[in-house]
């Protein structure tokens, strides 16, 4: 069969392959060009940020920790005893670049979630923009999150519309703390797919919660607010935040509370998803 029995699933599309068989193959490839230097860089940022989206697939659609742990452990295994120099490698090289040959050239890309999704853009251009945001309502209001920047460069940015007019003087977002809590909390019934879980419902509980403190506040650039609001407020996050973000299951959600007086706490939900792979084909444009 080869290294990895015809590189079915490898094109960027999802094709008719199982998620946790498009894992496999996706991360055998990966471990292979780490082992042996495959690929230029674009195309190993590319198929890194399509592994990061398999494994996502392969969560949501109910297949365990255990399983991807071991099917990681199978790729990793397969790509150790190839030889770099064989025809077996040199085909199968051949055919991941073929896959991902046009993966540079594209500049949008839509990740869909079980409740909300990521819309990533790396095109060129001075304006701020968001290069990889989610939109949430909560209430009346509206939230636009993500990472926001000028020519690639991008931040972890919550920019807000509150129907009333409220100012809120701080924010933090709230996560998983992995140093408490090293699985998801997930409100169901037994395993199986995610999908139509409510987000709310994916949050630990405040013992294995912790939170990132905004490091600036100031009125929203019009490119950033959500779709429709003339005004808002924009926090931005230290960068471990996104790398946190990153970490986390897909299936996870956070939650970012904006701070008013009185003590008041509004708070907006976001499904984690494929954060981290968005945030892959983000580093495309920059290799």
């Amino acid at each position: 069969m080869g290294l990895i029995g015809g590189l079915a699933g490898l094109a960027p599309g999802f094709a008719q392959a199982q998620p946790a068989d498009l894992f496999y193959e996706r991360a055998v490839m990966s471990a292979a060009d780490q082992r042996c230097g495959l690929f230029a860089p674009d195309v190993a940022a590319a198929l890194a940020a399509s592994t990061a989206q398999a494994r996502g697939a392969a969560l949501r659609a109910g297949t365990s920790y255990d399983v991807l742990r071991q099917t990681e452990r199978a790729a990793q295994a397969k790509a150790a005893v190839a030889d770099c120099r064989s025809a077996d490698i040199a085909t199968a090289a051949a055919r991941v670049k073929s896959a991902f040959s046009g993966y540079a050239k594209i500049t949008r890309l839509t990740y869909a979630g079980d409740v909300a999704g990521w819309e990533a853009d790396r095109g060129l251009g001075r304006a701020v923009r968001w290069r990889l945001s989610q939109d949430a309502s909560f209430g009346a209001d509206r939230m636009a999150f993500g990472l926001a920047g000028r020519e690639g460069a991008a931040g972890l940015i919550a920019a807000a519309s509150f129907a009333d007019g409220a100012q809120p003087y701080a924010a933090r977002l709230v996560l998983r703390d992995a140093a408490r809590a090293a699985q998801p909390y997930l409100a169901r019934y037994g395993a199986g797919s995610t999908a139509g879980l409510p987000l709310p419902q994916r949050l630990p509980p405040p013992l294995a919660q912790k939170a990132y403190a905004a490091t600036a506040r100031s009125a929203a650039d019009p490119e950033l607010l959500p779709k429709g609001a003339t005004s808002g407020w924009a926090f931005r996050f230290p960068d471990a935040a996104a790398a946190e973000l990153a970490a986390l299951d897909p299936r996870e959600a956070v939650a970012v509370e904006f701070l008013f007086p009185g003590d008041v706490v509004r708070r907006a939900y976001v499904e984690v998803g494929d954060f981290a792979a968005g945030r892959a084909f983000l580093q495309v444009a920059g290799r």
